[in-house]
């Protein structure tokens, strides 16, 4: 026997409220004829006749009212679900996991997410700060916070920042003692403290002005792999840092540190979220996205006022 459908059981039961096909079809959205073959096809589908039809009026037989005693309160749990799944789909609920770098963490997402919890405070957020870079669809993340380079191209980018930018730094008692260096090559001479990355190697001091890059392995009395310590060692005098303009800012605002080489460390597109653009993008990420986007756009708007 061929299957029953959920249009046919709706148009019983509209048919049987109004008593009249022409009202059920305009409440359906269907034409008359359409609605009246669509009941007839069920009732010969079934072999039992659910109405008694007149050219004036429209009833429910025996079997019809017994028909619609069994499907009403099946119809009824199936459109409550139906509208359970809308709510869900428009009140994001559960958990959405994030992958960020520390520093973009602490200077970028926790603004936005404590934004987030507060509209929606059904979801968890689960935040795994990560100095390596990860698959985040292999391993299991909704979203990540990266240096829009470092963005594989089959994922979706969000710019968070419009621009970042390195700076070489030093504590002013540093500097008379040992002088400023007038280009990069001059660091060579220098004590820099080194920053270890999270798969081991040292990262080279990357400049570039005029077309001209440089990549400098440099020498010093320290390495570390906490931007935190590094930050602490080159304010304490130990050496030069070479940091992202939103680590040193404050100390260099307040006269702890002094930048040097400012025309060998252009601006570069700086932190985006990313997402993957294959797959469905749950309730729970699009909120996020939203909030996201409208908290960037006024911390750039503001930027500019």
């Amino acid at each position: 026997m061929q299957k029953t459908g959920l249009v046919e059981l709706n148009a019983v039961v509209a048919v049987a409220a109004t008593k009249n096909f022409r009202a059920a079809a305009s409440e359906l959205g269907m034409s008359t004829s359409a609605l009246s073959h669509t009941v007839a096809a069920l009732e010969g589908r079934i072999g039992v006749r659910l109405f008694n039809r007149t050219t004036r009026s429209v009833s429910v037989t025996e079997a019809g009212e017994q028909f619609l005693g069994r499907i009403g309160p099946a119809l009824k749990d199936i459109s409550a679900a139906m509208e359970a799944a809308t709510q869900a789909r428009a009140t994001p609920a559960g958990t959405l996991r994030i992958n960020t770098s520390e520093g973009g963490a602490r200077q970028i997402l926790i603004p936005i997410v404590l934004e987030y919890i507060r509209r929606f405070p059904d979801v968890h957020v689960d935040i795994v700060s990560d100095g390596r870079m990860v698959d985040i669809v292999a391993d299991s993340f909704d979203v990540g916070i990266r240096l829009i380079e470092t963005v594989p191209q089959d994922m979706i980018a969000v710019p968070l920042k419009a621009e970042e930018r390195f700076f070489v730094v030093g504590a002013p008692a540093y500097f008379e003692k040992h002088g400023k260096p007038q280009a990069p090559n001059d660091l060579l001479r220098h004590a820099c403290l080194r920053l270890r990355l999270p798969s081991g190697a040292v990262y080279r001091w990357e400049f570039e002005r005029h077309g001209q890059e440089i990549r400098l392995d440099v020498k010093g009395p320290m390495t570390l792999q906490s931007m935190d310590l590094m930050l602490e060692a080159a304010v304490g005098g130990a050496g030069l840092a070479y940091m992202t303009q939103r680590n040193v800012e404050a100390d260099v605002a307040a006269g702890r540190l002094v930048t040097v080489l400012e025309d060998w460390t252009p601006p570069f597109p700086g932190l985006c979220l990313y997402y993957s653009g294959h797959r469905h993008v749950p309730p729970t990420l699009r909120a996020f996205l939203d909030v996201a986007r409208e908290m960037t756009r006024a911390r750039n708007e503001n930027g500019r006022s």
